[in-house]
């Protein structure tokens, strides 16, 4: 009888993972090797496949992803362990404050923000041009220059997450033995002795969860690009998500969108894996 309730408090999430995430991702593998545009459906084997291997403009999407992730983890990573050392004493006045303004922008809805941003620059009266000719700097065209728009959803995405990324870094400081700074200070360690020596060893495995999970959640970036660019420039934008979007519900070719949504698939795939295998590395860390 026990087990059966057991079973049965867990039944719900098993049916809602079945039913609209397991169900959803084989149905898009099936439909991945169809022909699909919602009036009609006929299997074509792998040629969406060939197709995609041979799309410019996908391939061009996969670039702006990938240096997307690599610009956006990187930095916010950096500022928010930054931000999580500044603000990690409770004594200092004002830090509980700046903490939660500092994660504010995390708990907001990227459309919001995406919508704020868009403003902010704006050619004519945004905020970062007006602070550019105040400076005595030309003005930019910050998201119709294709050199500088993908810069420019670089920026919001560090913005946005760098307060997430400082409360884990904060929640992995709080649980480093105090003894270890100690046993430091009495051997004449400094601040950035201590740091490089005890802090970030500490954080390992911290820093491979955010790491891991920063990576997922930026290769899945779409609602700025979507609400700020469409894309544009000149394709300077698009992402893999937002090609996918394009392709299922613009052009409604449903079995091409399919394909590059298993893509994108397997890479999420790839990094969740390198979690489970190695998200617990630094536990074994010696601290006796």
């Amino acid at each position: 009888m026990t087990d059966r309730c057991a079973y049965g408090f867990i039944a719900p999430y098993y049916i809602f993972f079945l039913l609209f995430v397991l169900f959803p991702i084989v149905v898009n593998i099936f439909l991945s090797f169809t022909d699909f545009n919602l009036k009609s459906i006929s299997f074509v084997g792998l040629e969406n496949y060939r197709m995609m291997l041979k799309d410019v403009l996908f391939w061009k999407s996969v670039q702006n992803t990938l240096i997307y992730v690599v610009f956006t983890v990187f930095f916010t990573m950096l500022l928010g362990f930054l931000l999580a050392l500044a603000l990690n004493s409770a004594g200092l006045w004002g830090t509980r404050f700046f903490r939660g303004m500092i994660y504010l922008p995390y708990v907001t809805s990227m459309v919001s923000m995406a919508m704020v941003w868009l403003w902010l620059y704006d050619p004519t009266y945004g905020v970062f041009n007006v602070i550019m000719e105040a400076l005595g700097l030309e003005a930019q065209q910050w998201l119709y220059d294709e050199k500088l728009a993908l810069g420019a959803m670089i920026v919001l995405g560090i913005w946005k997450g760098v307060g997430y990324y400082m409360t884990l870094y904060l929640a992995g400081l709080y649980n480093i033995p105090a003894y270890l700074y100690e046993a430091a200070a009495i051997d004449g360690a400094g601040y950035w002795q201590k740091v490089f020596r005890i802090t970030l060893p500490m954080l390992r495995p911290v820093t491979f969860f955010i790491l891991i999970t920063g990576t997922i959640n930026a290769v899945n970036v779409f609602e700025q690009v979507n609400v700020m660019t469409g894309g544009g420039p000149m394709n300077a934008t698009t992402t893999i998500v937002h090609q996918i979007y394009i392709r299922a519900f613009t052009e409604y070719r449903m079995g091409y969108g399919a394909a590059e949504a298993v893509f994108l698939l397997v890479i999420i795939l790839i990094f969740t894996l390198l979690n489970f295998r190695y998200g617990n590395q630094g536990q074994d860390l010696d601290m006796g």
